[in-house]
């Protein structure tokens, strides 16, 4: 296995057992294998070649988190971008549905849950994105269906993604030390461009993303990406691309929204056309941008949804309203 021990060491980094590197080198082991069966050298390995990997775990009922999850972080050491890309679409949407289901018991009741989520059927893990659409169809027109529209936005406005807080914390520390939203804003999105601009020079994912010298000038060119701008009494942001350079240069309106999307149960619908997904789907989008406020505040803020892709808009854009013992 080439690079097992920076692969070890990468795994230790993220503080995972030694048993459970182990079982991670295993899993690469196993893919290689599988590759060399098929004369392919894993690590010259196409995005067809993983896909089909994986549909040959499906099948084997080998698809959980810990099964794809070893060969997604090893691509991603080996540098094979579009390979990596590939595995964060199928895995990204792992927690949301479980997320939601849980926030609607601790919301709405369990009786509630069970009567929204008997009507869904969630794709099995390593699923390609396009079969989450209709899943994500049936999720909505059940809480359209059972509860009302404050309740059930407020059930999609949560950390669903389960980011950790962790990982704003020094935001927060910022905005105690400053005490001015203005200035902290400003430091917020100083700080992203800045580490943009250093995965551009290393030519490094950011996340799921290239990065390119453009899309580093348009996070630049406005304080609402990945950061926010406050106006009155409230904060507005405008998500990131999940394609930035694609949503760049495109200039067909259905792709150019596609490109925008970030979201691995709904996004394909937006090339097909169908299912139609509400626009009140996004705020589930929504409560993942509102987490760095909610954690810089120290408690839950209030989001509104004001353009989504979902609703025709090529750019999502939100607003939170700042706590009043901060305004």
């Amino acid at each position: 296995m080439d690079k097992e021990a920076e692969y070890r060491a990468l795994l230790s980094k993220r503080g995972l057992s030694s048993e459970k590197i182990d079982k991670f080198v295993a899993s690469v082991e196993k893919a290689m294998a599988y590759f060399g069966e098929r004369g392919v050298v894993l690590a010259e390995g196409s995005v067809d070649d993983f896909r089909d990997y994986v549909a040959y775990l499906m099948a084997r009922c080998e698809n959980s988190y810990d099964d794809l999850v070893p060969l997604a972080r090893y691509v991603n050491l080996l540098g094979m971008k579009e390979a990596y890309v590939y595995y964060a679409s199928i895995l990204g949407g792992n927690p949301i549905f479980p997320s939601i289901k849980e926030r609607l018991g601790k919301i709405a009741g369990e009786e509630m849950r069970d009567r929204v989520f008997n009507h869904v059927r969630q794709p099995p893990l390593g699923s390609d994105p396009g079969a989450y659409p209709p899943a994500t169809k049936q999720l909505m027109e059940q809480l359209e269906r059972e509860l009302p529209v404050e309740e059930y936005r407020r059930v999609l406005a949560g950390n669903h993604h389960r980011v950790p807080v962790d990982a704003f914390m020094v935001q927060k520390r910022w905005l105690e030390e400053m005490g001015d939203i203005d200035a902290w804003l400003t430091r917020v999105h100083d700080s992203v461009v800045a580490e943009l601009d250093e995965h551009r020079n290393a030519n490094r994912i950011w996340y799921e993303q290239v990065i390119t010298q453009g899309v580093v000038d348009l996070v630049r060119g406005d304080p609402e990406l990945l950061s926010g701008l406050r106006i009155g009494d409230w904060i507005y942001t405008k998500k990131f691309p999940y394609s930035p350079q694609a949503y760049l240069d495109e200039k067909d309106p259905t792709k150019k929204r596609y490109y925008m999307c970030h979201c691995p149960l709904a996004r394909e619908a937006i090339l097909s056309g169908e299912p139609s997904i509400p626009m009140d789907w996004c705020y589930c989008s929504a409560g993942y941008d509102k987490l760095r406020y909610d954690v810089a505040f120290g408690e839950e803020t209030e989001v509104e949804v004001l353009e989504s892709v979902f609703g025709g808009s090529d750019r999502c854009r939100f607003r939170v309203r700042i706590p009043e013992r901060w305004r």
